[in-house]
């Protein structure tokens, strides 16, 4: 099990948690088409990080685009977030060494083949994720909301207060 891929996937479950949270903040009426399409590009994030649970799984996945033809309601995309969430976190607890160096031959939604490592692939849903989580956060931006601070040194130290210290020394943190 790699230490890094769990660090890693903990930040990936907080920040699209937190970008979930403010997205529910945003008044349908007033903003409706930047609320659906921040909700398009999690939906995007959600059914990608599906396709490549189901190559890690060694089954075939159902979809036939990298996104729905219908964006679910918040509710029922935060569901579906959080559970693809658990389970990329049960699944780097568990995965050796040996099988994440592993590659896998797959088919893109568009018919192109690809090949990578268990390694690569995890890293690839983590790394995708946070740049549509940034496209989100630019149309937040524009609709005078601030975003989430989405950034792995955050997370690290909100979730650990003792990283902030150095040599028994409370460090000023700034942002960014």
């Amino acid at each position: 099990m790699s230490s890094l891929l769990q660090t890693l996937y903990r930040y990936h479950a907080w920040a699209n948690t937190a970008f979930l949270d403010k997205l529910e903040g945003i008044d349908p009426e007033k903003h409706g088409k930047e609320l659906q399409t921040c909700l398009r590009l999690m939906c995007h994030s959600l059914v990608v990080s599906r396709i490549f649970a189901s190559h890690l799984q060694g089954v075939a996945h159902v979809f036939t685009s990298d996104n729905l033809e219908e964006t679910p309601p918040l509710a029922e995309l935060r569901e579906a977030v959080t559970s693809a969430d658990q389970w990329y976190l049960a699944y780097v607890g568990t995965v050796s060494p040996a099988t994440l160096s592993e590659a896998i031959a797959f088919t893109f939604t568009d018919g192109d083949k690809g090949q990578m490592t268990r390694e690569e692939m995890l890293t690839h849903v983590v790394l995708h994720a946070g740049y549509h989580r940034g496209e989100v956060g630019r149309l937040l931006w524009q609709l005078s909301i601030e975003p989430p601070w989405d950034t792995f040194a955050v997370h690290l130290h909100q979730t650990e207060p003792s990283r902030r210290r150095q040599g028994g020394k409370e460090l000023a943190f700034a942002q960014g």
